[in-house]
């Protein structure tokens, strides 16, 4: 009786067709610290450094960046730091609402962007305004400095009195003539009025004690001002060429018992 074949063996367990094709299974396994040479680290380690190294002053540059980007738009895009206030200085002549008014700043407008340039020209509009200056006072008030003009003389214009400074401009008008103020006789007082100019000059070059006894100054022409004193007395002055010396020569003779006397030729004077 031949024998059978072995019980619990499948076909393959035993013989060399079963070894030859084994089930193969990978498994990837993570090298320990130690299985990295450690010139291999150093390499690595150093080359990440130079790599944050490089990256660093890129990241600092975007982050300048945005900030400065945020901080323009607050400044110049919202009313954060928007003109809450307009602070005026110095004036007298005008008032603050009037100052207000011809700069024409609008309220909230971004203090940064406001042109302190062209609102200061603005103010100087305003005829008793010299000059302005403007600045920004941080958050958000403007400070308008105003500096008025000086008046020198009264110009009659009918039943009313002009205001001008040494320039000839007129700044204010008034109903009744200003103390201590001494008038200037002349048809239309303007900066480019040519007798405006020489009635001014001849004031400018007046001594204290010949201003002192001054009522007016009349222009009736370029080459015929008259200097009206107290008492009715008057100083023929001419043109207002040499007006220095027309002024040493009329003080000196203020002395004299005369009506008129005449220094439009201050080296031959006459008295009537």
């Amino acid at each position: 009786m031949s024998p059978g074949p072995a019980r619990g063996r499948t076909p393959g367990q035993d013989g060399g067709a079963g070894r030859r094709n084994p089930a193969r299974r990978w498994q990837l396994v993570r090298a320990g610290a130690d299985a990295v040479p450690p010139s291999t680290r150093r390499f690595m380690a150093r080359a990440r450094q130079r790599r944050m190294r490089a990256a660093l002053p890129w990241a600092v540059t975007v982050a300048v960046l945005a900030v400065a980007g945020l901080v323009a738009w607050t400044v110049l895009g919202t009313g954060l730091f928007g003109v809450r206030e307009v602070r005026v200085v110095g004036a007298t002549l005008v008032t603050p609402v009037e100052v207000r008014d011809a700069a024409a700043v609008p309220d909230e407008a971004p203090l940064a962007r406001v042109d302190l340039a062209a609102t200061a020209r603005r103010v100087g509009t305003l005829a008793p305004v010299e000059r302005a200056t403007v600045e920004r006072d941080w958050p958000g008030t403007l400070v308008i400095r105003v500096v008025e003009r000086t008046p020198v003389a009264a110009v009659p214009q009918g039943e009313r009195w002009a205001v001008v400074d040494r320039a000839g401009v007129v700044f204010q008008t008034l109903d009744q003539a200003p103390a201590g103020l001494p008038l200037v006789r002349v048809g239309r007082p303007a900066p480019d009025d040519p007798g405006t100019r020489a009635g001014l000059d001849v004031l400018a070059a007046l001594s204290p004690k010949l201003r002192a006894e001054l009522v007016a100054v009349d222009v009736a022409g370029l080459a015929r001002i008259t200097l009206l004193l107290r008492d009715d007395r008057k100083v023929v002055w001419g043109d207002a060429t040499r007006s220095p010396d027309k002024s040493k020569v009329a003080t000196a003779l203020l002395g004299r018992k005369a009506d008129t006397i005449d220094v439009s030729a201050p080296d031959v004077v006459t008295f009537q």
